[in-house]
């Protein structure tokens, strides 16, 4: 198995979709919006086991100074073998003069990984979302 890896946008969104459904990720029932939204980002740097995607990164930037790294994942089927971890580190190469690069992870298990990566919690910082703004509560 040789995995190569990329930061062109040549993933479908069936590929797209496959990939996040099979880490349970919400985002993968709404195939249409996903795939626009990855096209829309800054950077997507994907790993491909031939024609099959198994991992991305999403990067969304200012251009200079900070960069969020979001969607960090890698099939079940994939996972333990360093994928995330390139990715993770082609994100670094990528935002090397940046200012920050900064990741929330959405659960609080996987901050372990991020810290092997030379990540840190940040001091008295604090995650917050709204969830479908539009909605009325």
């Amino acid at each position: 198995m040789v995995i190569t890896y990329t930061d062109e946008k040549k993933f479908t969104k069936e590929q797209t979709q496959r990939l996040f459904l099979s880490v349970g990720w919400v985002s993968g029932q709404y195939p249409e919006r996903l795939h626009k939204a990855l096209m829309g980002s800054s950077t997507v740097f994907s790993a491909w086991d031939g024609e099959r995607l198994v991992g991305l990164v999403r990067v969304l930037d200012d251009t200079e100074m900070v960069a969020y790294m979001h969607y960090v994942l890698v099939d079940p089927e994939y996972q333990g073998r360093g994928i995330a971890g390139h990715l993770v580190g082609m994100v670094k190469q990528r935002y090397h003069d940046y200012l920050y690069i900064e990741v929330m992870p959405e659960e609080s298990k996987n901050a372990t990984f991020y810290e092997k990566h030379g990540f840190h919690i940040m001091e008295d910082g604090v995650a917050m979302q709204i969830c479908n703004p539009g909605e009325r509560h």
